[in-house]
């Protein structure tokens, strides 16, 4: 069987984290941890962490690191997770966010964290056009919509353009991003835990990318990736 690792994939909102976190978790057979999926289903739901969230996203903010946290941590306790690793999607985005993540997995650190590198106006294009099932996530665009009426493929959920995707909202992610998550890129490469890759091209030149850094450093280090 594939070793199993423990990943965080960083990049700007609309470098397909998504996408290749979800490629990632099938390639090395361990839980797609997303922190988005996670604050959907508890906004879907009506928890109090739900209502509190919603508004917060649709005015384009980040939640504060104490909710963010709490949520991954009990996630990460959970037996999937401990027995052969994780793509952590979505979290950390601050510095403070990644401290408190080292804590959490003491004293099994995290493999690597890598960096999807794709120009700001690629990303603004891209968030632009993108539509998302709100019952299950899947993403699509306006260029490669579903295949029946704008109805998800996977779950036959309704498919929308999300609130957060208006142009103020997306501007407002951005600077968020430039502000709080960009000095995590000099955080991990302080601590040689950072790889960074193309986010440009197709889905699976991008996935192939990570797959080799990912492979490289295991191989620089005997087999494994710590």
């Amino acid at each position: 069987m594939v070793p199993g690792a423990r990943l965080v994939v960083l990049g700007k909102q609309g470098a397909g984290k998504g996408t290749q976190c979800v490629r990632l978790s099938h390639h090395y057979v361990v839980p797609h941890v997303s922190t988005g999926d996670m604050l959907r289903a508890a906004v879907k739901q009506g928890t109090p962490l739900g209502r509190k969230a919603k508004n917060q996203m649709d005015r384009g903010e980040l939640l504060g690191d104490d909710l963010i946290m709490e949520m991954v941590a009990e996630r990460l306790r959970e037996s999937d997770v401990r027995a052969r690793g994780f793509v952590l999607d979505g979290c950390p985005r601050t510095v403070d966010q990644a401290e408190r993540l080292a804590t959490v997995l003491h004293p099994v650190d995290l493999d690597l964290a890598i960096d999807i590198e794709v120009p700001t106006h690629q990303v603004l294009r891209r968030l632009a056009a993108r539509r998302v099932c709100v019952d299950c996530g899947a993403n699509y665009s306006v260029s490669n919509p579903p295949m029946i009426n704008w109805t998800c493929d996977v779950c036959g959920g309704e498919v929308v353009q999300r609130q957060d995707d208006t142009e103020e909202a997306i501007s407002r992610r951005l600077e968020l991003y430039e502000r709080q998550t960009a000095p995590l890129i000099d955080w991990y490469r302080s601590r040689h835990q950072l790889e960074s890759v193309s986010g440009t091209g197709a889905p699976d030149a991008v996935t192939r990318r990570m797959v080799k850094v990912i492979e490289e450093r295991r191989d620089r280090r005997g087999g494994r990736l710590t």
